[in-house]
């Protein structure tokens, strides 16, 4: 069990210095990272969870947020390799599942939107990336690979491999290649570093339009006039004749 307990350890550590330019040493991931530290106190809370010592779990995992700044509910599923980039502000609901190799970043909060028993927390496939600030809320499913943009607001499942930007939150590209042979992008950006407005390009749909719609109408115009034209040329004196009848 140790020998699990330290590989998966060591992953997480691996996982860290592979995202994250910054980190120069495994000693300095180990000592001076608190998303490393967030999760170390939950996977101590959760198996204190799993076994029914509830007041000792929520006490781990409140130790752990006072020195951290990350609150985990101990009843969270969490896979391996996550990532807790900045750590400051992020809050995981009870019935929250994470899978592998995810990314968050600070100020993210997976949080439940119903007081009903049973699962009101979102679940984060593997690869996912959700950039700071960003808010995904109720039992909603973010497929394997997708890119939460940061400060969106997600209430709707995401297809795997999307970019979600905006509130509500709008997908502005999907990505076709498999997800797990993705490049890690930081904050879920794209390689071009340019991220579509979903506002402005439903602007642009919208002015294409008008414009396809004046163009046919002033077609229709000419049009009218052209045949107006040819009947008074063919019939000059009906206008005489209208006149002298009344």
């Amino acid at each position: 069990m140790s020998d699990t307990f330290f590989k998966r350890l060591m992953e997480d550590v691996d996982a860290i210095m592979k995202r994250d330019p910054a980190a120069r040493s495994r000693a300095e991931v180990i000592l001076c990272y608190p998303g490393f530290h967030a999760v170390l106190f939950h996977r101590f809370a959760n198996w204190a969870w799993r076994t029914r010592l509830y007041l000792l779990a929520r006490f781990t995992a409140n130790v752990g947020k006072i020195l951290t700044g990350v609150d985990i509910h101990p009843g969270a599923k969490i896979g391996r390799r996550l990532f807790i980039d900045h750590a400051t502000g992020l809050v995981i609901g009870e019935t929250a599942e994470i899978g592998d190799d995810v990314t968050l970043y600070h100020d993210v909060t997976l949080g439940g939107i119903s007081l009903e028993k049973g699962k009101r927390h979102p679940t984060l496939e593997n690869n996912v990336i959700v950039g700071a600030g960003a808010q995904v809320l109720g039992p909603v499913t973010i497929g394997e690979g997708a890119r939460i943009g940061s400060n969106a607001v997600v209430r709707t499942d995401v297809p795997r491999c999307a970019t979600m930007v905006g509130i509500p939150a709008r997908m502005v590209m999907h990505r076709e290649e498999r997800a797990n042979e993705q490049e890690f992008r930081a904050y879920g950006t794209p390689a071009r570093g340019d991220i579509p407005d979903p506002v402005a390009r439903g602007f642009d749909n919208l002015r294409a339009q008008i414009t396809t719609l004046t163009e046919r109408i002033e077609e229709l115009e000419s049009r009218l006039a052209q045949e107006r034209g040819s009947d008074a040329s063919l019939h000059p004196n009906n206008d005489q004749q209208e006149r002298s009848a009344l």
